[in-house]
């Protein structure tokens, strides 16, 4: 996979895919990661990205041209199979579309900064937008890395054990059940008899029992959309 992030401030992007499993799926070449500077695609000597809003009113505008010539370069390199701009009014990042989202092969993430972007750049130069939630972010920069993550994550090979993907909160519609590691009591506090027993198929439905008891108290919602 190949992931292209266009931003006016690549430094924000430096510690989040330098460490950790990210850095360690790019290391194995199962993703290369690459981010633009924007600035680097303006036609101006002051490097200029943004511009006032036709009409007035508070708050800076990320300039067409730019995007436009930044997104060109890279589309005559390759095809993507998505330029998605992160936007609070975004279609909001779930499992599923990370899930979704893994199985493509190129990617482009377009941060937003100021009061965002010249509308013309979401009517004809991107075809999805993301939100990593309902609020507003000083750009898209740190919400591009956990669109990255979220996906680079479920890539084949990444985890050392595949396996733990696909018990991740959400993976089934449910919050993830509760989880021990040793001493089996600490402070007279102990790990419940049914991990302990060995007993496979009784784990696995502790598992399922707890996982459906601990949505329907903190996240009933996601119930109602199953």
């Amino acid at each position: 996979m190949r992931i292209d992030i266009i931003t006016c401030l690549p430094r924000l992007l430096e510690s989040p895919f330098n460490d950790s499993i990210v850095k360690r799926a790019q290391e194995k070449g199962m993703v290369t990661i690459h981010v633009h500077d924007l600035r680097q695609h303006t036609s101006d000597a002051h490097r200029t990205t943004d511009d006032y809003a036709f009409g007035g009113g508070a708050g800076m505008v990320m300039m067409i041209e730019p995007i436009h010539r930044c997104i060109s370069a890279l589309q005559s390199e390759r095809s993507y199979d998505d330029i998605i701009y992160m936007s609070p009014d975004g279609e909001l990042l779930t499992q599923a579309m990370a899930n979704q989202l893994s199985m493509k092969q190129n990617l482009i993430l377009l941060c937003g900064h100021y009061k965002g972007v010249d509308e013309r750049v979401r009517e004809h130069l991107i075809t999805r937008e993301i939100s990593i939630g309902d609020y507003v972010l000083s750009g898209g920069e740190l919400a591009a890395a956990v669109v990255a993550d979220s996906v680079i994550r479920l890539l084949p090979g990444v985890l050392s054990d595949e396996s733990s993907a696909l018990t991740d909160s959400f993976q089934d519609g449910l919050l993830a059940p509760e989880v021990y590691t040793r001493p089996a009591e600490y402070e007279g506090w102990k790990v419940p008899e049914v991990l302990l027993s060995g007993n496979q198929a009784m784990i696995e439905n502790w598992r399922y029992e707890n996982a459906l008891k601990r949505t329907q108290n903190r996240r009933p919602g996601l119930l109602d959309a199953k």
